[in-house]
């Protein structure tokens, strides 16, 4: 099975391919870029969760990864992740009684995966963004002409 395409910065980066400019050229003007312009909270999130959307969304946006089409996805992650901590706080409240405990445990383990199902798709786990990440291309020093020695130097140098 092929593996999907990465982008052309990723390519460059690892200087395993070699492209034309006019490759390279056509490869940047087809890949989608995020729109940024209009990134707003949805209406149906709580204040604090808004201020939560906020935040994550300044955060992605600084990384050139968040566009408008992924403001719900954002949302659904701020709502699984302070349900997630609403759920802690009951477990901390029920935990001498075991039945309640387990109903609160398994709402807890829903929220965790939710929340860490969106986390992964946001770029917002450490290992997320460590796939998300475009490597710097490796800069070597300029390389010496062995023959400048050779060179007949003009008379006033």
């Amino acid at each position: 099975m092929a593996r999907p395409r990465q982008p052309i910065e990723v390519v460059e980066a690892k200087g395993k391919k070699h492209l034309t400019k006019a490759e390279i050229e056509s490869r940047k003007s087809s890949e989608p870029k995020p729109i940024t312009e209009n990134i707003n909270p949805p209406t149906y999130l709580l204040k604090a969760q808004k201020k939560q959307f906020i935040k994550y969304a300044d955060q992605l946006k600084r990384l050139g990864i968040l566009g408008e089409t992924d403001i719900d996805a954002l949302a659904r992650y701020v709502i699984a992740n302070d349900m997630y901590i609403h759920v802690v706080k009951q477990l901390r409240k029920v935990k001498q009684d075991p039945l309640k405990f387990e109903a609160w445990a398994k709402l807890q383990d829903r929220y965790f995966k939710q929340c860490k199902s969106a986390a992964n798709d946001l770029g917002l786990s450490i290992s997320s963004r460590c796939r998300l990440v475009v490597p710097e291309p490796k800069s070597e020093p300029p390389k010496k002409n062995k023959f400048t020695k050779f060179e007949k130097r003009a008379a006033g140098e």
